[in-house]
């Protein structure tokens, strides 16, 4: 099952804007909408598993961490056992 991300217009846009003014002002660099848009087809595809990946695996932290919070909390909540 491969699922390809995909961004709104505007936020594809965004990002182009930033490739181009990183290789302006970083690498003094002028790099057309086209090449930027290239490159970031290219950055999204090829490395963007990275940082998806990553993503997941801070997800998936965050919801453990929950999880064992939430445990916590329902073993606060029970009443202790009176043997008579």
């Amino acid at each position: 099952m491969e699922n390809e991300i995909s961004f709104s217009e505007s936020d594809k846009a965004l990002m182009v804007e930033k490739l181009q003014r990183y290789f302006s002002a970083e690498l003094d660099r002028e790099l057309g909408r086209f090449d930027a848009e290239f490159l970031l087809d290219f950055i999204a595809k090829e490395i963007g598993v990275f940082f998806y990946n990553q993503g997941l695996y801070d997800a998936r932290a965050i919801l453990e961490k929950q999880v064992e919070n939430l445990s916590e909390a329902i073993y606060q909540l029970e009443k202790p056992l009176v043997l008579k």
